[in-house]
């Protein structure tokens, strides 16, 4: 079969737009064109272009003209306006997680700590119907980019549900490091939330697509999650909290550390940790424990391969895992870290979608469950844990 050619715009020229133009290098069933990168910052979005040898467009609407599908790599403020603004010229939107959020009443001094969370899950829920009924118009899709779903370890427990008629009966996991690079993380009103929503919704789309999964399989109806109990802590920002200068410490109105158990339409339970307080490099894993099996999918660290240094300064040019903080003595480096978080075979698979039509495993569905659970676990610890139902119904 000949390859299609699709045509690619990146919007954003951070980390996450540096990260999707690498695995656009890696996809295999298609013919990418990569039409070129806009970002509100110009000076950035030059030299994104320039280093890369593709073209920095001077607005939005010109890249989207430009290009088949649109590659949303920003803050989650803008998440929503940049899709929509694709899906209504009939274009595909690859959307960064969250898909969306509530990013405060506009006013400069808002503040994450002090109003009733709610109001968050409103106006998510609210933002959520509006990409969703603009996808629902559109020749093009949502494709969400959970690369979790994608993970090679994910996808084994995936076929090991579905041939063997399985039952989850409890899955836990976690996604935990020392904290985010980026600067707008700190404030609620550019991410939407804190560690609960920037990390945890890792492990959990996960959960969720894997109940999914068995639900598909075992009685062709996807099983959704019905209620949630949840806690966040900031434990940064604790009067008592000694900085010794390896974990940030810098948030405005976040959270650091929460915690998700997620009770699901059969009754069977999960339960999230995320937080920005540990040491050692990025902690990602998800553990399944089922009626006939169990699985625990290591994404990060894992034991791929096993290291020791003596010398921190010997491997000064050498990747390890992110976030380490030091590359001396025994470590984990990983051969290749994308392909073990499933970032290439996200790429390769939502390629496939648009050009051939392949099913998609991470949908505008599967993303608007993680948004509601999530915003409804907000609203969960600020009720000290008291469970709170969760709609699943798009």
């Amino acid at each position: 079969m000949k390859k299609k050619t699709v045509r690619a715009g990146i919007v954003g020229a951070g980390f996450a737009a540096t990260f999707h133009f690498e695995c656009l290098k890696k996809v295999h069933s298609t013919n990418v064109e990569i039409a070129g990168v806009f970002a509100t910052d110009a000076e950035q979005a030059a030299i994104f272009a320039k280093e890369r040898g593709i073209r920095a467009y001077d607005s939005l609407e010109e890249l989207i003209d430009k290009a088949d599908v649109i590659h949303v790599c920003t803050p989650p403020v803008v998440h929503e306006p940049i899709a929509i603004a694709a899906l209504e010229q009939d274009k595909f939107a690859i959307v960064e997680k969250p898909l969306t959020g509530y990013f405060g009443d506009g006013s400069e001094d808002f503040n994450g700590d002090s109003f009733p969370k709610a109001d968050a899950l409103d106006h998510a829920l609210a933002s959520i119907e509006r990409m969703l009924e603009a996808e629902k118009k559109s020749k093009g899709q949502i494709l969400y980019a959970e690369n979790w779903v994608y993970a090679p370890s994910i996808q084994k427990e995936r076929q090991i549900i579905e041939k063997t008629g399985a039952q989850i009966l409890w899955m836990h996991g976690e996604e935990a490091h020392s904290g985010s690079h980026a600067y707008t993380y700190a404030f609620w009103k550019f991410s939407g939330g804190g560690v609960m929503i920037g990390k945890g919704c890792h492990p959990l789309t996960a959960a969720l697509y894997l109940k999914r999964v068995e639900g598909t399989a075992r009685n062709g109806k996807p099983i959704c999650a019905k209620a949630v109990s949840a806690r966040t802590h900031a434990l940064t920002r604790l009067e008592n909290f000694e900085d010794k200068g390896h974990i940030r410490c810098d948030y405005h109105d976040i959270d650091d550390f929460s915690l998700m158990h997620i009770v699901f339409e059969d009754g069977t339970i999960a339960d999230i940790f995320a937080s920005d307080i540990i040491l050692g490099g990025t902690h990602n894993w998800l553990e399944v424990a089922a009626n006939n099996h169990r699985t625990i999918c290591n994404i990060n660290p894992n034991t791929a391969m096993k290291t020791y240094n003596p010398v921190d300064a010997y491997f000064a040019d050498i990747y390890v895992v992110e976030k380490t903080g030091t590359k001396q003595g025994w470590s984990n480096p990983s051969p290749d870290e994308d392909w073990f978080t499933g970032y290439p075979q996200e790429t390769e698979a939502f390629y496939r979608t648009i050009a051939y039509g392949d099913p998609l495993e991470s949908n505008s569905s599967l993303a608007a469950d993680a948004i509601s659970t999530i915003y409804s676990a907000y609203v969960s610890a600020e009720k000290a844990g008291a469970e709170v139902p969760i709609r699943s119904e798009w």
